[in-house]
């Protein structure tokens, strides 16, 4: 009972069947992440799998087979016809695969396209192939958002930050629609009518609220999150009908075209960090906030998830949670294990539901970066359960918000990037969760002065009940063009005092192998441009294997060290400089002064040849 949509596009010239880029893909973009229209006009494949692309933004079809075919005739007045055959998918994001070779079009026939299909299914992307698709639809997601920033901006009056934060959350939920149950939203049915109960806003509101009951959204938390998204969406200004059209409609529009295809092709974390990077960028905080409000790059998540060791059975929480992409990081990796190692295609179902239901928790205060959380995790499939709106310093005591409310969340991972105006940098959020925690591991990306002196009672606190495994230094210009803090990671074995001959592995990651630039119109502001995957993963392996892991990082980066745990203050230690100098050191100092010498002997020579003439 599946359907594909098949397109042909003809072109009757020799040479106009496909042009691709260097990565071998469809070149339907230039390097500015603009469409590329004459390739998509001038070749029949480019035109195809771009209106394919559009049946997946704009339908709720996921599956799309693009044919392109182009004839001529030869010297002998003979049609000579070429076809090329693409699926566009889902799971290739759009970007479309080549399926095989035909030389006609029978493979469509009755009799031959359950064989088709089936070999459209074997198709894969290797991972190398994904990530380069990826990284192509994540420049061009930066320059959606902000076109759409700037359209809302400019054009759409009377709209504070936080109705803009809402307005994307409420569009996006409303189009996601559920398979057989609930229809996405579509632009035709907002009539922008002004009989009560029949307005923009009312449409919308209803289509969340049958889209969250259908997926099982436990009833306080529905009700929170209508409440939140209606007093934006159901007043008047937004309402108001003017030359037929609505605010609202015009917004929804915007919203649904700029960014429609990038959900509806499946969001990753890369996808959802870009995504709430930039909407972050909307919110209205004061500059003595911004530290407080910057997202933990989708590369650095990885990294803090790898450190607190999550697998398919962690009970992974954060205790500010923002945007919840820790915690969607964490859940990327929970269900790669789950799927790597539970063979049985139901129970890796129930895994799945499991660690989106009862394996994750976050702590979110302030209530529109809340329904940032909240969006993230019912785009990413749907892990909102025990997402709460409270704070975790005060208004926590452990429990699962929803469902099993009477019992402890076990939590045996803990990941945190927390707000550094907060008391001790942050470290109180810290010392809070680690008390709460039995056992396990912790990972928290935090300002380096809380662990040399800016946090010094919290953390002996700390060290009274935990390790301190590892002390990460981070490169400082890690959040450029968001903030400007010099950041270290510090990772901690739960449940076991820090005794004072523990090692301490510290590692100077100044270089992490990215460059970063802060320029507006760069089409790309992060290059690896130096083994930074590799160097990633050399971290992780260090801190869990130590120095026998050491490849790419030299003896002045890595260095195992002691700290007194009733100091609190010595957290950043780096390698000891030897200043002790070796034979080698005293020939070169011999070697230079002698050459010093025979410089001035030679100079004197010659200038006294010189008056002698």
């Amino acid at each position: 009972m599946d359907f594909y949509p098949i397109l042909i596009e003809y072109k009757g010239y020799k040479d106009k069947l496909v042009k691709l880029d260097a990565n071998g893909q469809v070149e339907n973009r230039k390097s500015q992440n603009e469409p590329h229209f004459q390739n998509i006009n001038s070749f029949a494949i480019n035109g195809a799998v771009h209106y394919a692309n559009a049946i997946l933004h704009h339908t709720s079809y996921t599956n799309i087979i693009a044919i392109g075919i182009t004839g001529h005739k030869n010297e002998q007045g003979l049609i000579e016809h070429k076809i090329g055959v693409y699926y566009v998918s889902k799971r290739n994001l759009g970007a479309g695969q080549k399926v095989a070779e035909y030389t006609d079009l029978s493979f469509l026939a009755p009799e031959n396209f359950d064989v088709f299909v089936d070999k459209i299914k074997t198709l894969h992307l290797s991972q190398d192939e994904l990530e380069k698709i990826k990284e192509q639809r994540e420049k061009e997601i930066d320059a959606s958002l902000v076109k759409l920033n700037n359209d809302i901006y400019q054009s759409e009056k009377g709209l504070g930050e936080n109705d803009r934060v809402y307005l994307v959350a409420a569009s996006i939920i409303a189009t996601i629609g559920i398979p057989g149950k609930v229809r996405p939203l579509e632009k035709s049915d907002l009539k922008s009518s002004t009989e009560s109960g029949s307005t923009d806003g009312d449409i919308i509101v209803r289509k969340i609220q049958a889209f969250l009951e259908e997926k099982k959204i436990p009833r306080e938390k529905k009700d929170l999150i209508i409440r939140t998204l209606q007093n934006t969406l159901t007043t008047d200004n937004i309402n108001k009908v003017i030359d037929g059209e609505s605010q609202l409609k015009r917004v929804f529009t915007k919203i649904v075209d700029d960014l429609g295809i990038y959900y509806k092709i499946g969001l990753t974390t890369d996808f959802t960090g870009k995504l709430f990077n930039e909407m972050y960028g909307w919110l209205g905080f004061t500059q003595d906030k911004l530290n407080d409000v910057v997202l933990t790059p989708s590369y650095v998540a990885n990294l803090l998830v790898k450190l607190a060791r999550v697998n398919k059975d962690s009970y992974v929480w954060d205790f500010a949670t923002g945007s919840a992409g820790l915690l969607v990081a964490a859940m990327n990796e929970m269900l790669v294990d789950a799927k790597n190692s539970i063979t049985s295609p139901e129970q890796l179902v129930q895994k799945e539901i499991k660690i989106k239901a009862e394996q994750l928790l976050g702590l979110e205060l302030l209530s529109s970066v809340y329904m940032l959380a909240i969006l993230n995790m019912i785009l990413m499939g749907d892990g909102s359960s025990n997402i709460l709106n409270r704070d975790s310093l005060s208004d926590f005591d452990g429990k699962y918000g929803f469902g099993k409310t009477q019992e402890m969340f076990p939590a045996d991972a803990f990941i945190l990037n927390p707000p550094y105006s907060a008391n001790g940098n942050g470290m109180n959020f810290v010392e809070k969760a680690l008390s709460m925690m039995n056992r396990g591991y912790a990972a928290i990306i935090i300002q380096s002065s809380a662990g040399s002196g800016k946090a010094q009672d919290y953390n002996k606190k700390i060290l009274k009940k935990n390790t301190l495994i590892a002390s990460i230094k981070m490169p400082v210009n890690l959040f450029i063009g968001k903030s400007s803090v010099q950041t270290n990671i510090y990772v901690f074995k739960v449940n076991e005092p820090h005794h004072k001959d523990e090692p301490v592995k510290f590692i100077d990651f100044s270089n992490d192998g990215y460059t970063r630039t802060n320029r507006k119109k760069a089409s790309n502001n992060l290059k690896d441009t130096d083994r930074a995957k590799v160097r990633y993963e050399e971290v992780v392996n260090l801190v869990r294997f130590g120095k026998s892991k050491l490849k790419i990082f030299t003896s002045s980066e890595f260095y195992e060290g002691k700290i007194d745990p009733s100091n609190g203050a010595d957290w950043n230690k780096t390698a000891p400089i030897n200043e002790k100098p070796t034979l080698q050191d005293f020939k070169k100092t011999v070697g230079d002064f002698l050459a010093w010498e025979i410089s001035n002997l030679l100079k004197e020579q010659v200038g006294a040849e010189s008056l002698g003439k």
